[in-house]
C-alpha cells in the first residue's frame, strides 16, 4: 500500500519559483475585479429598465435598445470576470456605450418624457464612470507589470 501521509514542504519543489511567478501573473491583473459586479448589475438594470420605469409600451424601440445594450454590458462584465487581461482593453468601449446610452432617448426614442431621459442619462453616466474606472485601473495594472 502506498504511503499517502508523506507530504513534503513545497519550498523544496524544483519549480517553486516558476509557480510563484505564474501565481503572481495570474492574480496581478485582478486589481480591477471589484468592477465586475457593478458593471454586471448596471447591465442587468439597463436590460430590465424599460419595464421597471414602465416605458416599454410607449417607447418600444427604446425598450428593445435598452434590452440589447444591457445584455451587451452584462456580457462585457462576464468577460471581465472570466478573462480580465484580455477584456479590460474593452473598458473604453464601455465608455462609448455609456455615452450612447445618454443620447439614445433622442436618437432611438420618439419624444421621450423626463423619466425615460433621466433613466438613460443615469445609466449612461454610470456606465461611462465604471468604464473610466476599469480603464484607469487596467492601465495602472499594465504599468506595474
Amino acid at each position: 500500500m502506498a504511503d499517502v501521509h508523506h507530504r513534503s514542504d513545497l519550498s523544496s519543489h524544483p519549480d517553486v519559483s516558476e509557480m510563484r511567478d505564474r501565481y503572481a501573473r495570474v492574480l496581478g491583473g485582478r486589481d480591477v475585479a471589484l468592477m465586475d459586479a457593478p458593471v454586471f448589475l448596471i447591465g442587468l438594470y439597463c436590460a430590465i429598465s424599460p419595464w421597471v420605469v414602465h416605458y416599454s409600451a410607449l417607447q418600444p424601440a427604446l425598450a428593445t435598445h435598452n434590452l440589447i445594450m444591457g445584455i451587451a454590458i452584462g456580457v462585457l462584465a462576464v468577460g471581465f470576470a472570466v478573462t480580465p487581461t484580455r477584456m479590460y482593453g474593452l473598458s473604453w468601449a464601455m465608455c462609448v456605450m455609456g455615452a450612447w446610452m445618454i443620447i439614445a432617448p433622442w436618437v432611438v426614442g420618439s419624444s421621450p418624457d423626463l423619466g425615460v431621459i433621466l433613466n438613460n442619462v443615469i445609466i449612461g453616466g454610470l456606465i461611462v464612470l465604471l468604464g473610466l474606472m476599469c480603464a484607469s485601473l487596467s492601465m495602472k495594472a499594465n504599468r506595474a507589470t
